[in-house]
């Protein structure tokens, strides 16, 4: 059985690698097969289909974004991705793994597009800093703004980028949940987390010998 978590998706610890088909029409009625079986929530079948595209998976996200933890990150979203959403796979418009790849490119281009984001939003906090004169008539908030910058950047990367996308974006929760993929109880929860965490680091006594 495959198990379906609210943060991971994990295959059987040591999964047999299904026969493969030996003609194509054979592996097409398999491969229909294992979409019937996820339209109908049959997690053996998910777990198949896990074990058949999850390295092309891996694969296309390691390659773009040049990270493989990110990669893992986006392979697990493909994934969950897929199970919540079986309800909208439709085999009229193209085969099973045709439907992954084109989840795998929107995962993509949303773990690319988050980079981008806080690559810009620390950049914007650092033209703050540089460009405040001395008549700046409220200079603490330029320096909370680079505090709250490099404090959201110690925290975990999914905690990381809820809690960018609530402040930065004033996404609400269930939108957060939809744009990333992400169960709304596991938003919740890396919300509720990384707020934590945020302030315990902003809460930190200053470090001996610095300015702040």
């Amino acid at each position: 059985m495959i198990t379906i978590t609210n943060t991971r998706l994990t295959a059987p610890a040591a999964p047999v690698a299904p026969v493969a088909p030996a003609a194509p029409a054979e592996e097409a009625r398999y491969e229909e097969e294992l979409a019937r079986g996820l339209v109908a929530a049959d997690e053996e079948a998910f777990a198949a289909i896990y074990r058949r595209w999850g390295s092309l998976v891996h694969t296309m996200a390691t390659r773009l974004l040049g990270d493989t933890y990110e990669a893992e990150d986006v392979t697990q979203q493909v994934f969950l991705g897929a199970w919540h959403g079986r309800a909208g796979f439709r085999p009229e418009r193209g085969p099973l793994g045709a439907w992954l790849v084109g989840i795998t490119r929107r995962k993509i281009v949303d773990a690319l597009a988050a980079r981008t984001r806080r690559l810009t939003l620390i950049d914007s906090a650092g033209r703050d800093a540089d460009t405040a004169g001395p008549d700046e008539t409220a200079p603490d908030r330029v320096l909370d703004r680079v505090l709250l910058v490099d404090a959201l950047a110690r925290l975990p990367r999914h905690q990381r980028e809820v809690l960018c996308m609530a402040f930065y974006e004033d996404l609400t929760q269930a939108q957060i949940a939809e744009r990333t993929g992400m169960p709304l109880g596991t938003v919740k929860s890396h919300a509720r987390r990384g707020l934590h965490r945020l302030r315990l680091v902003i809460e930190q006594p200053p470090v001996p010998g610095t300015d702040l």
